[in-house]
């Protein structure tokens, strides 16, 4: 598939969600506080909306963060009686067996009033038998918990205005390089096996918004790296390769034509090697998220796996 082709794909997604009614459960009203409060589909008409649950929480999200969100993704925004936005919940399906849940936001206020067991409950509802991840914050991990899901790794937000580094030395035998047409099918299959499902629809959103490198060895792809604006920056993600010195050297370009600018990269990799050298390069540790799953947990723990997240929603 062309980059003309992903393009296209990009503006359809975005015409189905705004020309697509909103349609409110009839099933889901609850009492919270003194407000009755009822779901509805999100649509790209309520980005102001989310914005205002965003800015209460803290997360740096822009609108086109939420806009690529919104037409990746299928979920619901609850409000009062007079339209202020509650809570929000997300899906992200990636075939038929496995989802992610993210944007799982609910106004602080409202944190212990049972919003966000009730949000919570009609995603996983609409998620049938897949397998289910996502990132728990401290404020959400109970509840998380309590539903049945379970830790399986630290997310570490390393964040931070890139300094100017040294490159390291050349793995022997690698060659990293701009990502080519024929690399895809390859790519797309690495990421499958790391991931845990297959997130080629993601993958295609994002290659249109991203710059993107592989490492070749042997004739292979044995992992790759995406850069795109994210926040109040960048954000370096999805990466994935076989070893912590593979990632570096995919992720040391990105950061070396990058100094003096925000750059974020989300890992689920255990403190070390990649995280000393993202300190260095001025990428510190800001925050952690938990890892949690429900059913199968499917992303891979040897050989090639996930070094940088693409988002905390989409894994």
């Amino acid at each position: 598939m062309t980059a003309k082709d992903l393009g296209e794909q990009d503006e359809s997604l975005r015409e189905l969600k705004v020309s697509s009614p909103q349609q409110v459960r009839s099933d889901s009203h609850l009492k919270v506080d003194v407000f009755q409060a009822a779901t509805r589909e999100i649509s790209l008409t309520d980005l102001s909306l989310l914005q205002e649950l965003i800015v209460g929480v803290f997360w740096p999200h822009r609108d086109r963060d939420l806009e690529m969100l919104i037409q990746l993704g299928q979920g619901y925004l609850a409000l009062d009686e007079i339209g202020r936005p509650l809570s929000s919940a997300m899906k992200f399906e990636m075939g038929s067996e496995f989802a992610m849940l993210g944007m799982m936001i609910t106004a602080p206020r409202l944190q212990t009033r049972g919003t966000g067991r009730w949000m919570l409950a009609q995603i996983m509802e609409d998620c049938g038998a897949r397998d289910l991840r996502l990132s728990a914050t401290r404020a959400g991990y109970r509840l998380y918990k309590n539903a049945g899901f379970q830790p399986v790794a630290t997310i570490r937000q390393q964040q931070g205005i890139a300094r100017a580094i040294v490159p390291p030395p050349p793995l022997a035998h690698t060659d990293v390089r701009a990502v080519e047409e024929r690399d895809w099918p390859e790519l797309l299959e690495l990421d499958t096996g790391a991931y845990g499902a297959d997130r080629q629809t993601i993958l295609q959103a994002l290659q249109v918004k991203s710059d993107c490198i592989v490492a070749e060895r042997a004739g292979q792809i044995a992992g790759y790296a995406m850069i795109r604006n994210f926040g109040r920056g960048q954000v370096i993600g999805p990466v994935v390769a076989d070893s912590d010195a593979l990632a570096i050297q995919l992720i040391a370009p990105l950061i070396q034509k990058r100094a003096g600018t925000f750059l974020r990269l989300d890992t689920p990799v255990e403190e070390g090697e990649l995280t000393e050298f993202l300190s260095a390069a001025g990428l510190v540790l800001y925050d952690t998220v938990t890892e949690m799953y429900l059913g199968k947990q499917r992303r891979a723990t040897t050989d090639a796996v996930l070094y940088g997240l693409a988002a905390h929603s989409l894994g």
